[in-house]
């Protein structure tokens, strides 16, 4: 992907107000601590509150004076997800950015094997986790002169397998949502061109200095490393809105 941040501080991000959700996941620990690197307000959502607790501590200790905060938010509840929206731009004055890192997986042998509760879970943290950031910032993200909205998929909704049925319809219908999102984000922005973006960050999958501790004898060929993730996400800001807004932007090989 072009325009990845090349790690120095400061940059289109000094100063810039960032939600995360999802926050607490080895991909989340990434981006707090990319994101507070690079100058920004960056405040952390998760279901978890220890594991949050700890991911927010991390990226304040690794980067002395970084405003980093973390809130235990329920992504399901669409009123809890707007009062954490109104909250975070009241006490910083502004919101720039959200970054959607919820994830979750299931999968099965075959086709014939996928078990339908897998896909009752997976709509719940893959696509109501997107409808309800998005909705709750949408507003945020307008009054902004930097707006983004990053969605983490992966390239099995556009390839999917036999297996990932229920995963791969999932993340398809998310892209679907952040598309539309895009849309309105072109819509409000008119002759002009959007001055807030929605964009997808495509991977195959991610890899994490745990998971290769444990396989130590395993490639993960494809596999997109979350500090690399954390710099692409830190990299759109680098970008003019109207070039990625409605954009996939793969961090892997395109099928």
């Amino acid at each position: 992907m072009n325009g990845t941040s090349t790690g120095e501080t400061g940059g289109t991000l000094e100063g810039a107000v960032v939600a995360v959700a999802g926050a607490a996941g080895p991909a989340g620990r990434a981006t707090l601590l990319r994101l507070a690197e690079a100058g920004a307000v960056v405040v952390a959502s998760d279901s978890h509150p220890t594991r949050l607790a700890e991911a927010v501590d991390a990226a304040r200790y690794a980067h002395g004076g970084a405003t980093v905060t973390g809130d235990t938010v329920d992504l399901l509840d669409l009123g809890a997800t707007r009062d954490w929206a109104a909250k975070t731009e009241k006490e910083f004055g502004r919101v720039d950015g959200v970054v959607h890192l919820v994830g979750g997986w299931r999968g099965s042998a075959t086709f014939a094997e996928t078990d339908p509760a897998d896909w009752t879970l997976l709509e719940k943290l893959l696509i109501r986790t997107v409808q309800n950031t998005s909705l709750a910032f949408h507003d945020c993200l307008l009054r902004s002169d930097r707006g983004r909205f990053l969605l983490t998929s992966a390239a099995g909704a556009s390839q999917p397998t036999a297996g990932n049925a229920a995963y791969a319809a999932a993340k398809a219908a998310a892209e679907a949502w952040t598309l539309a999102l895009a849309d309105s984000f072109r819509k409000a922005g008119g002759e002009d061109g959007p001055h807030s973006a929605a964009a997808i960050l495509v991977v195959k999958a991610l890899v994490h200095d745990a998971m290769r501790a444990e396989r130590p004898n395993a490639k993960f060929a494809g596999f997109t490393d979350v500090k690399e993730l954390a710099d692409a996400i830190a990299g759109v800001w680098d970008r003019p809105a109207p070039e990625v807004n409605g954009k996939r932007l793969w961090l892997t090989p395109q099928p």
